[in-house]
């Protein structure tokens, strides 16, 4: 047991952390609880905290160098500029700004210990020779740009599409649900639309990378490095054909006690984000007088969003409302800070702000600002410049904090009324409780746009604006349904009555895969047990490879060898894209790398225009493929098909080998996780590349870069609750839940989860005791570093 005082606690306090990582937190109050949270946060996870605080306030380059001076600047044109009064009163939440000042002076209180003890720094910092910096309690609310909005980049995708094709070409790239015709683009002129107009958005928004070569770039070179990929890696050259990243997903569901095993609800959620090492999650259990809660959170936010508090649980995902909008703005010739609006001229506020950079001077960088928003991109040969009306400059919208609004509700109409605070991002609830109750929300500010649908660049003249936001009450929900179970995974799932087209909530959704297949499995199910939710998490069953191998397998007398061999393979696919099936291996070679881009090219001839539509839409695809018509008749879709088939089959010959006995795709297909620092030489934890199954349309969700079969997005986050009965529940959290290198649990989940496995999540205290193998306690006074911990404790 370690002992060692934590300033501003009222009485002692520990922390058990159990076999599985997990840290239980027992406190005196709830506010020593919050307190000791950021202690302990900032002891498991200082290195990712600290990147967290740089980037999302744009200090990157003080510690890295000038290579990351352009995006800092990007960052902080997101941050949130308004009054902080309205910021902390936005929450709903009386103690919101009492509770975020607890956890940062718990996560300085632990900084204060690395400063008199450096041994206690994780290792990360010393490769850089960098420190963590000390934290405001504003630092916590103030950033945005780790939030997930949407949709400016499709919306300058879809203006580019529309100016050289039509809507139908269109929804080869993204379709749109409820079905919905897109307003013209007047007179906007997207040919002219410089090549780097996203480029401060994408910059805002994206993950800190260590090139070497930008760790070394100098100051002359500082600003080549804007350019940001489809994997969010910053580099100094666009790719020009890069297309937009997978949208972050998830599942979540609850099933109500008259259909489970057990008499009682069942709740699973498996949010979907990149995946990373360390962990977006981090799962704590949090003690004291007045609360009870465990589950996973962010580790720089106080509380969870996903867990339980003892009496209700709760899981979210993505409900894809549309929470930005790209504004045009016509320049005066005469005078750049100025543009057309209403009849006359409106201003451009321009800030100056000093960015410190490592080794040398500060940067002064100049940050516009419209009444539209930030202004992203400037283009003094057209003299346009382009500004985002976000969510992000409304308060109330640090993401996923308005949590500590629920934690203590207890009956689906409490958990209800606490998500009208809610701002981003926009979610789909799902609720259950120990009476037998559950519920589904959705939940976010949806702004109201009177004359347009969003779905375009629209002028900044003053013709469109926002009047305001959907009240809570105007967003769908459902409580204790007759069915018997509630269920959402990013698919357009609005009820058949909903006035979509009147509220205009946003019309790019998820494809309907993964919803699908729950809907189905659950259906199916009178008698749904937590062992049939941990295995439709892992569900591997994809509907796009069940329709391409039909489509293969009824060919008609193929003359090629090679497609006749893989329509036999295909024939008898069942759907289930295993880690040992080699039809599942063909499937998706078939489609990614032969017959998506032979389709794209013979629907749109045009190379430019066919550019911009990758990825592309695969059920618009898909339905293309099945109903064929010109350009792309019956015979025409056949012989495509043919040729693509007997192509994929010998790429797979030469990924795999000629038998296809041995072919497998977790042999192509795999999740790994480096260390961010791995490219400059750095040695972090030791995970060998695992073979996975699955695939972006699966429940289990496995979204993979196409030119790698390398896992990018999913669920390295699981849960599933037998709702009452706590100590029954289940969790894994990939890689693991450390951040230190050196610890113990910083890897260990990462070979379980790949077999879709899970780890106790333990509630009651006996359990807890029983479990535990570190001891931490934390006794009120003077932070000076004596009998400090063992960072890898």
């Amino acid at each position: 047991m370690t002992t060692f005082p934590l300033p501003g606690l009222s009485a002692p306090a520990e922390i058990r952390i159990d076999r599985h990582g997990v840290p239980h937190i027992r406190a005196a109050s709830a506010d020593d609880a919050f307190r000791v949270q950021g202690f302990n946060a900032a002891r498991d996870r200082l290195w990712q905290l600290d990147l967290w605080r740089k980037r999302g306030l744009g200090l990157l380059a003080a510690d890295f160098g000038p290579g990351y001076l352009a995006q800092d600047r990007a960052a902080r044109l997101f941050l949130y500029r308004g009054d902080m009064a309205a910021e902390w009163a936005a929450y709903g939440h009386p103690r919101m700004r009492t509770i975020v000042e607890a956890f940062v002076a718990g996560l300085n209180a632990y900084v204060a210990l690395t400063e008199a003890r450096p041994d206690l720094l994780p290792p990360e910092f010393s490769a850089m020779e960098t420190r963590p910096n000390r934290w405001a309690p504003e630092d916590v609310v103030r950033i945005r740009s780790h939030a997930l909005v949407r949709n400016v980049p499709s919306e300058v995708a879809r203006a580019r599409v529309l100016a050289r094709a039509d809507a139908e070409t269109d929804a080869l790239r993204k379709g749109l649900s409820p079905p919905h015709a897109t307003m013209p683009l007047g007179d906007l002129d997207p040919a002219r639309w410089p090549d780097d107009l996203l480029d401060v958005l994408r910059l805002a928004t994206a993950p800190v990378g260590f090139d070497p070569a930008r760790l070394a770039a100098t100051r002359d070179a500082a600003w080549a490095w804007t350019h940001v990929d489809a994997h969010g890696k910053v580099g100094r050259q666009r790719a020009a054909d890069a297309p937009e990243p997978p949208g972050d997903g998830s599942n979540n569901w609850a099933v109500a006690p008259s259909r489970t095993a057990t008499g009682r609800p069942i709740l699973a959620s498996d949010p979907h984000r990149a995946y990373a090492l360390p962990s977006l999650r981090y799962v704590v259990h949090l003690t004291a007088p007045g609360l009870d809660v465990i589950g996973a959170g962010e580790p720089a936010l106080p509380g969870i969003s996903i867990g339980h508090n003892g009496t209700a649980a709760f899981g979210l995902t993505i409900a894809p409302f549309d929470q930005e909008d790209l504004f045009v703005l016509a320049l005066d010739p005469d005078d750049p800070d100025r543009f057309r609006f209403e009849g006359g001229f409106a201003p451009i506020t321009r800030l100056r702000e000093r960015i410190p950079v490592r080794g040398g001077a500060d940067e002064e960088v100049t940050l516009g600002f419209t009444r539209h928003g930030p202004v992203i991109c400037e283009d003094a040969a057209t003299q346009t410049a382009f500004a985002v009306r976000t969510v992000w400059s409304e308060p109330g919208a640090a993401a996923y904090l308005a949590s500590l609004g629920y934690l203590d509700a207890a009956t689906p109409e409490a958990f209800g009324a606490a998500l009208r605070h809610w701002s981003a991002p926009t979610v789909n609830q799902v609720y259950a409780d120990v009476n037998g109750r559950i519920a589904w929300f959705t939940a976010g500010k949806a702004p109201i746009r009177p004359n347009w649908d969003g779905l375009l660049p629209v002028p900044g003249d003053g013709r469109y604006a926002w009047a305001g936001f959907h009240e809570a009450a105007a967003l769908p929900s459902r409580i204790d349904p007759e069915a018997g179970f509630v269920y959402s995974a990013n698919e357009m799932n609005l009820p058949e009555d909903y006035p979509a087209e009147a509220r205009k909530l946003g019309f790019e959704w998820h494809e309907p895969w993964r919803a699908r297949r729950i809907r189905t499995v659950l259906a199916h199910q009178p008698e749904h047990a937590l062992a049939d939710s941990q295995a439709l998490q892992g569900d591997d069953v994809s509907e796009p490879a069940l329709r391409l191998a039909h489509l293969a397998a009824t060919l008609a007398a193929p003359a090629e060898a090679e497609a006749r061999l893989g329509a036999a393979l295909l024939e008898t696919f069942d759907g289930h894209l295993h880690a040992a099936s080699g039809a599942a291996a063909l499937v998706e070679v078939f489609w990614v790398h032969h017959l998506c881009p032979a389709l794209l090219q013979a629907l749109v001839p045009d190379p430019d225009t066919r550019r911009l539509l990758p990825p592309g839409d695969a059920q618009a695809l898909l339905d293309r493929l099945e109903d064929p018509r010109p350009p792309l008749d019956r015979a025409e879709r056949d012989a495509l098909v043919e040729r693509t088939l007997a192509a994929a089959w010998r790429d797979c010959a030469a990924r795999l080998g000629s038998d296809p006995a041995t072919w497998a795709w977790g042999r192509l297909h795999h999740a790994r996780f480096t260390h961010p620092l791995a490219a400059t030489g750095f040695v972090g934890p030791d995970i060998p590349p695992l073979p996975m199954g699955g695939s972006g349309a699966c429940v289990m969700h496995a979204e993979y870069d196409p030119e790698t079969f390398r896992m990018t997005h999913g669920a390295s986050f699981r849960m599933v609750l037998d709702v009452g009965d706590w100590d029954a529940g289940l969790f894994v959290n990939a890689p693991g839940q450390s951040g230190h290198p050196d610890s113990p649990h910083a890897a260990d989940h990462a070979e379980p989860w790949s077999r879709r496995g899970y780890r106790p999540l333990l509630y009651s205290r006996s359990a807890i005791d029983a479990a535990t193998e570190t001891v931490i306690t934390l006794l009120p006074g003077a932070a000076d570093g004596s009998s400090a911990p063992s960072p890898s404790s």
